[in-house]
């Protein structure tokens, strides 16, 4: 598949149509993944029941000593299967992909199998909240995709990591059209980020997220006025658009952005209220060396 050589705005008409069917639009009705986190209450009495009987067992006869050990393997049992309903649980909604999705598109995945050409390169928050392709219906093959804590993109100077290593293979090799950083609404990464004291401790979170410290820095400056809820959900998007400031950094990014073969896109998705935000980085007006002064143009509220 050839890919163009100019760049239409992806984000002008109806959202990425596509061929494939959506199997959740109509017949399919997911449901909810319950985790297990305790043991029923009638599982613990029998547990208990059956470790205070286990002395008096030893004198009882051996028809009562089986009785105990079948109790106990019936008990361990029933945990076993609501272990495996979660699974189970998947196995369903994978069934339901394979026939309602991938055998109803042969072609489409023949031709995915062989390659792929997505027109996105989207990097997002590792909450299980916000799945781009949940939220903006992405199908397979569309758009490449990391997920990280906080949606940080961090600087090319910062050296090797996963963020930069997918930039690279989705831009120099895959050829993306464009590149989207989407935030969210009560980002844990922002709020860990914003509350950080400089105390000398570390810890994985708080290295990661000092990647957005200049976003930090001027959230306190320009919203000191708001509580730290407030400054949080400011912060939310200041950083995003300092991750598209972080991106041009990286020399093949911005050589493409420069010759109009790239396009850098922000996005908010607020999943309090189900609004989302999109902007694009304007390349000739931002100002990098006015303290990473950032135009944008094209904004747009979905809601």
């Amino acid at each position: 598949m050839a890919i163009p050589s100019s760049i239409s705005d992806p984000f002008a008409s109806k959202f990425l149509p596509s061929s494939i069917s959506d199997p959740f639009a109509s017949s399919y009705q997911p449901s909810r993944i319950s985790v297990p986190v305790k043991i029923e209450q009638t599982q613990l009495t029998t547990l208990r029941r059956s470790h205070c009987s286990t002395l008096k067992a030893s004198m009882g006869s051996p028809g009562f000593t089986q009785q105990l050990n079948n109790n106990k393997l019936e008990t361990l049992a029933d945990v076993k299967d609501d272990r495996d309903d979660i699974f189970n649980d998947l196995k369903d909604r994978f069934l339901s992909f394979k026939k309602n999705v991938y055998m109803a598109n042969p072609e489409q995945f023949e031709n995915l199998a062989k390659v792929q050409v997505p027109k996105f390169m989207v990097i997002a928050c590792a909450d299980s909240r916000v799945c781009p392709s949940s939220i903006l219906g992405f199908q397979p093959g569309e758009a490449f995709t990391i997920r990280n804590i906080a949606n940080l993109v961090p600087t090319f100077e910062s050296g090797p990591s996963e963020v930069n290593a997918a930039l690279e293979f989705s831009v120099n090799t895959l050829q993306v059209e464009n590149i989207l950083v989407i935030g969210h609404s009560c980002c844990g990464g922002i709020r860990a980020l914003m509350g950080m004291e400089d105390d000398g401790n570390t810890s994985f979170i708080k290295s990661w997220v000092t990647n957005a410290k200049n976003a930090r820095v001027k959230t306190k400056a320009a919203a000191s006025n708001l509580d730290f809820d407030g400054q949080c959900s400011h912060c939310e998007k200041v950083s995003i658009n300092h991750s598209l400031v972080n991106l041009l950094t990286y020399p093949w990014i911005k050589e493409k952005v420069e010759k109009e073969e790239l396009s850098i896109h922000g996005g908010y998705y607020d999943f309090v209220n189900c609004s989302f935000e999109k902007w694009t980085l304007d390349y000739r007006g931002t100002k990098l060396e006015e303290n990473g002064r950032i135009a944008i143009k094209n904004k747009v509220f979905w809601y």
